[in-house]
C-alpha cells in the first residue's frame, strides 16, 4: 500500500517578499511548489495538501474594509474571508497540479474541498488574539496604524516586523473528514483544510454557525494527518530547516529531532510564537497521536526531504 503524506504549504511561503505579493506572483510560487509535490507523487506516494492563508486573508479583509470605508459596501466578516481564501488558493493549487500532471502525462486529478472546522465558542483565543494575518509593518507604520485603526491589535512576528493578530481557536473537528477520505480513496489529490479550515461553532440546537477567527493551519493539518493515519506529515515553510538560536549570530540548523528533544527545545523558548512554535506544536501533537514521521523544510527541498536528504526530520524516538 502506498504511503500517505499530508503536506501543509505555508501561506507566507507563497509570497516571496514585499515586491511579490500579487495574485500572479502567488500563482507562480504555487506552480514552483507543485513541481516538487508532483515529484513526490511520481515516487509513488499518495498526497493530501493543506495550505495557510495568513497573508492572503489579511489582504482580503483589508480590501473589504477599504470598500466599506470608501464606497460604503457591505462589510465582509472574517469567516467569509477565510472561505474566500480557501476557494482562491485551492483553485490555484488545483489548477497548478492539473497542469503539471498534463505536462508529465500523469493520469491523476486534483480537487479542492471547502472545509469547515469546528471550534469551541468558549475558546480563550476569542479574548486573546494571537494569530498573525496580513503584511508585515515596521515601527513607524505601526504608529500610523494605531491612529488609523485603534481597534487593531498588532504584535511582533518573529524578527520580521509587526503584523495584525486575530483570534485563533484550537480545531476540534473536521466537518468534511468523510468526504476528504472518500475522495482520497478514489485516487484524487485532495486539497483540504485550507487556512486551517473555516471556523464554525455549534449553537444550542447543534446547528453550525461561522465564527470570526483564523485557525492555525499547522494545528488543523496535524489533526487531518492524524485522522487519515498519514505516514508522513510535512510542513513546507520559508526556511530549509528548523533552527536553534534563530536570527542570532550563533544560529544552528537542526537536521534530526525526536519527540523528547523537540519538547525540550520548546520549553527553552527556542521557537517563536508567530512562526516556528505552532509548527513544532503541530508536529508534537501528530507524533503523540501515533504519527510516523514529520518533516519541516522549504518548498524546493520537499523531494529531498522526503528522501531523508534535507529538512528537519522529526520522529517519535
Amino acid at each position: 500500500m502506498r504511503k500517505l503524506v499530508v503536506i501543509a504549504i505555508g501561506g507566507n511561503s507563497l509570497i516571496k517578499d514585499s515586491e511579490h505579493h500579487f495574485v500572479k506572483d502567488q500563482y507562480d510560487a504555487i506552480c514552483e511548489t507543485v513541481k516538487y509535490i508532483v515529484d513526490i507523487i511520481e515516487d509513488g506516494y499518495e498526497v493530501i495538501i493543506t495550505h495557510g492563508n495568513g497573508p492572503q486573508v489579511g489582504f482580503i479583509m483589508r480590501r473589504a474594509e477599504i470598500a466599506e470605508e470608501v464606497e460604503h459596501m457591505h462589510p465582509v466578516p472574517l469567516v467569509n474571508c477565510d472561505a474566500d481564501t480557501q476557494g482562491a488558493i485551492g483553485y490555484q493549487i488545483q489548477q497548478a497540479l492539473q497542469n503539471e500532471f498534463f505536462l508529465r502525462k500523469i493520469k491523476r486529478n486534483a480537487v479542492s474541498v471547502v472545509t469547515q472546522v469546528e471550534v469551541s465558542s468558549n475558546d480563550v483565543a476569542f479574548e486573546n488574539p494571537t494569530k498573525h494575518i496580513g503584511v508585515f509593518y515596521n515601527e513607524k507604520q505601526v504608529k500610523d496604524l494605531a491612529l488609523l485603526h485603534p481597534e487593531w491589535t498588532l504584535t511582533r512576528d518573529a524578527n520580521r516586523g509587526y503584523r495584525r493578530v486575530v483570534a485563533s481557536p484550537k480545531p476540534l473537528k473536521i466537518i468534511e473528514i468523510d468526504a476528504i477520505k472518500a475522495l482520497a480513496e478514489q485516487g484524487l489529490i485532495v486539497i483540504a483544510v485550507g487556512g486551517g479550515g473555516i471556523p464554525v461553532i455549534r449553537n444550542d440546537k447543534g446547528i453550525l454557525q461561522g465564527v470570526n477567527a483564523v485557525i492555525d493551519k499547522d494545528y488543523a493539518s496535524s489533526m487531518l494527518a492524524t485522522q487519515l493515519n498519514a505516514d508522513i506529515f510535512m510542513i513546507s515553510t520559508g526556511v530549509k530547516n528548523v533552527y536553534v538560536n534563530f536570527g542570532s549570530d550563533n544560529e544552528k540548523e537542526i537536521k534530526n529531532l525526536n519527540l523528547r528533544e523537540a519538547k525540550i527545545l520548546r520549553e527553552e523558548g527556542q521557537f517563536a510564537k508567530g512562526s516556528m512554535l505552532p509548527k513544532i506544536n503541530a508536529v508534537i501533537k501528530y507524533l503523540e497521536n501515533g504519527g510516523g514521521k514529520a518533516i519541516i523544510t522549504n518548498p524546493e527541498n520537499l523531494k529531498k526531504a522526503i528522501d531523508g536528504e534535507a529538512g528537519t526530520q522529526i520522529t517519535y524516538k
